[in-house]
């Protein structure tokens, strides 16, 4: 979960208010955080966050911001007439950028002069922005600029990549950008955010002087910001056109708490968007959402009279219309996480404080009793750990680089799609770590097992659970219960010795199984079988020796052989 480290004074500065280490976490139950280091003495505050949808919390102005607004017996939302203000200011989007990083938001900053601990924050929500919120800057990276050297407009073009020079932040001599994804620790970093690109974005001046190359790294000339410095440029590129506008909303909302004068600029695309032309950014593209009374009631177990639950959203920050038996809730411009009513009505909750609701004990006795499914499941946990294994349990959400690119054994990117056909994907995750439902246990396994390397050999691990894959027509998802097993030694772990066991136990299952020759991308070619169950020969899963690639990519040091079955077809078989 995102946690953030703050200076101690500057907070109490932002939040009008000194605070000792129990006072703070009690502040912080209204932003589900909780204070995990407290050293006055060193002015120094550690405070993690409990889920990753709140962005705008991932910064010491976020989080003071939220406090002050609970804080306060009254409307004390902040005012931002920024998103309103015209400019003189232009950014000229070049039309050959729409094929690498389309999208690009920026404003300035004067009147506020950037000390240590501000400079620090700022450089703290850049980073979380970009690494979390925008999956290591892939759909999101964030610039800072000294805007005094800047002469506009500006253009964001594409540029060559051996002949485009500039001195890049932490360097002394001018490098060019096939160099810096070569050699700068940033350009290592991430250049798998311009995979294939022919020639790379950068940011140039009127004068022909070079910003940055984004989202990689700044010139250090233009792109160093020092303590000191009164008036900042701030630009925000990426893939994903509302995550772009949202980072720039919560930097210049976070900039305007601290007496910084936010100035718009406008981004002159050559093609029609989304919200025309030529967009004037910060941009409040926030939509209001509706929410019945009805809904908060039976979600709250509470009646709650209309004008005390609008009056508990104004005080967490949100406009609120009533409309009848109808609140309609507009956001912030630094937030875009109400997707649905429910969120609104958390929003109720935590405004108010979940230790106001009085708990309700049930009215109704009921005993209770194993599913037959689970069941089952305790029958398969009982073999298995009575062959040797012990089992895993993993989070049903992942990333696309575990559950594919680190699954296969060929470079070919046709083996990667071949396992990617089948993937549930969230469509605006907040981290790149959990970006899909996962459609298969083995990687589960295999992460187990490459940070398992310290444990002594052999490695027995199963894990049962629920995967989820698209259906053929791909417009709807399936939920399906699998099981899968990995054995790691440095002797004997070959494709015989874990089909002995899958043997073993498909016998204490009373089913049948044969297996057959395929291939897959995960296992070595004719050391993997398709597991079949017999009498009907219906497929249920895979069994092999994992290709030698996939060790590699998840530091397994050990020959490892694993097999997955999918349980819901055992299941129907054993209950006829």
């Amino acid at each position: 979960m995102p946690t953030i480290d703050v200076h101690l004074k500057d907070f109490e500065a932002l939040i009008g208010r000194s605070v000792d280490a129990d006072r703070l976490d009690r502040l912080l139950l209204r932003v589900k955080g909780e204070v995990k280091a407290f050293d006055r003495n060193r002015d120094a505050v550690k405070i993690e966050f409990a889920d990753s949808n709140r962005p705008d919390l991932w910064s010491v102005e976020g989080v003071a911001r939220q406090i002050r607004i609970c804080a306060a017996d009254h409307d004390a939302r902040p005012v931002y007439p920024f998103f309103d203000l015209p400019t003189q200011r232009q950014i000229i989007v070049a039309p050959e950028i729409a094929a690498v990083r389309p999208w690009l938001a920026a404003c300035t900053v004067d009147g506020m002069v950037v000390t240590d601990a501000i400079l620090a924050q700022m450089i703290q929500a850049q980073e979380k922005l970009a690494d979390l919120f925008g999956q290591k800057r892939k759909r999101v990276s964030i610039g800072l600029y000294r805007l005094s050297k800047i002469d506009f407009p500006v253009r964001y073009e594409l540029a060559d990549p051996d002949q485009t020079r500039f001195i890049p932040l932490g360097f002394n001599e001018p490098m060019s950008l096939a160099d810096i994804l070569a050699r700068h620790p940033k350009g290592i970093a991430h250049a798998d955010t311009l995979k294939g690109a022919a020639c790379y974005p950068i940011l140039r001046d009127a004068a022909g002087s070079i910003l940055s190359f984004p989202p990689i790294i700044n010139s250090r000339e233009i792109g160093e910001v020092q303590v000191g410095d009164d008036a900042l440029l701030v630009e925000v590129t990426g893939d994903h056109l509302q995550m772009v506008l949202l980072a720039l909303n919560i930097f210049a909302c976070n900039l305007a708490d601290r007496s910084g004068r936010i100035g718009s600029v406008e981004v002159c695309y050559p093609t029609e968007t989304p919200l025309g032309k030529t967009i004037r950014t910060p941009y409040n593209f926030v939509a209001p959402v509706p929410v019945e009374m009805a809904a908060i009631e039976r979600c709250l177990g509470e009646a709650i009279p209309a004008e005390e639950a609008a009056m508990w959203l104004v005080r967490y920050g949100h406009a609120v219309e009533a409309k009848g038996t109808t609140l309609v809730v507009t956001p912030p411009p630094y937030r875009d996480d109400l997707l649905h009513s429910v969120d609104v009505i958390e929003d109720v909750a935590m405004s108010r404080g979940y230790d106001t609701f009085l708990p309700k004990m049930p009215e109704t006795f009921t005993v209770g009793s194993l599913d037959a499914v689970e069941q089952f499941c305790d029958r398969v946990r009982d073999l298995l750990v009575g062959l040797g294994f012990q089992e895993v349990m993993s989070n049903v959400l992942a990333s696309r680089e575990e559950m594919f690119e680190r699954m296969v054994g060929v470079t070919e990117t046709s083996a990667v799609e071949k396992l990617d056909r089948v993937a549930v994907e969230i469509d605006n995750p907040m981290t790149d770590r959990y970006t899909l439902l996962r459609p298969s246990l083995l990687p589960s396994l295999m992460r187990v097992e490459g940070a398992s390397a310290g444990a002594t050999y052999p490695h027995h691990i199963f894990e049962i659970g629920e995967v989820a894959q698209t259906s053929d027509n791909r417009h709807c998802a399936d939920t399906r219960l699998h099981l899968a097993a990995a054995f790691s030694a440095p002797t004997n772990a070959d494709f015989s010795t874990l089909q002995v066991w899958l043997e073993n136990l498909a016998t204490g299952l009373g089913m049948s199984i044969r297996l057959s020759p395929t291939t897959h991308p995960t296992f070595i070619d004719g050391r993997v079988g398709e597991i079949r169950l017999l009498p009907e020969e219906t497929p249920i899963g895979l069994i092999g020796e994992i290709h030698p690639e996939v060790l590699t990519r998840w530091q397994i040091t050990m020959p490892t052989v694993a097999f997955e079955i999918a349980l819901d077809p055992v299941i129907r078989a054993a209950s006829r």
